[in-house]
C-alpha cells in the first residue's frame, strides 16, 4: 500500500506563498493522475488540483491562477505552490490519486499538512 506523507504547510498572511510537498512512498504513484486535495473544519474534503502522468495540469476554479501543481518523478514527490494565499484557503491538504467520480486510487491517506491563512 502506497503511503504518503505531506509537508510545508504552516501560518501565513493573507497574500503570503507556501510550497507544499507530498512524498509517496513507492513509484507506483508515477503511473496515476496525482491530486492535491484539502479539507476545511465542518466542510468534506475537496479536490484542489491535480496532474497527470505526462505533466498536464487542472485546477478548480477558487485556486486557478494562485496555485501551482508541479511533480518530480524521479523523487515520487508531488508540489504545491501556492501563491496570494486567502484565509479562505485555510485548511489541511492532502496527496493522493483522483480515481474514477470522486474517488481516489489509495485507500491510505497522509497526515496532511495545515496550512492557516489569517493576519
Amino acid at each position: 500500500q502506497v503511503q504518503f506523507v505531506e509537508s510545508g504547510g504552516g501560518l501565513v498572511q493573507p497574500g503570503g506563498s507556501l510550497r507544499l510537498s507530498c512524498a509517496a512512498s513507492s513509484g507506483d504513484v508515477n503511473r496515476y493522475t496525482m491530486g492535491w486535495y484539502r479539507q476545511a473544519p465542518g466542510n468534506q474534503r475537496e479536490l484542489v488540483a491535480s496532474i497527470t502522468s505526462g505533466k498536464s495540469t487542472n485546477y478548480e476554479g477558487f485556486v486557478k491562477g494562485r496555485f501551482t501543481i508541479s511533480r518530480d518523478d524521479d523523487k515520487n514527490t508531488v508540489y504545491l505552490q501556492m501563491n496570494s494565499l486567502q484565509p479562505e484557503d485555510t485548511a489541511v491538504y492532502y496527496c493522493n490519486a483522483p480515481w474514477g467520480d470522486g474517488e481516489v486510487a489509495f485507500d491510505s491517506w497522509g497526515q496532511g499538512t495545515q496550512v492557516t491563512v489569517s493576519s
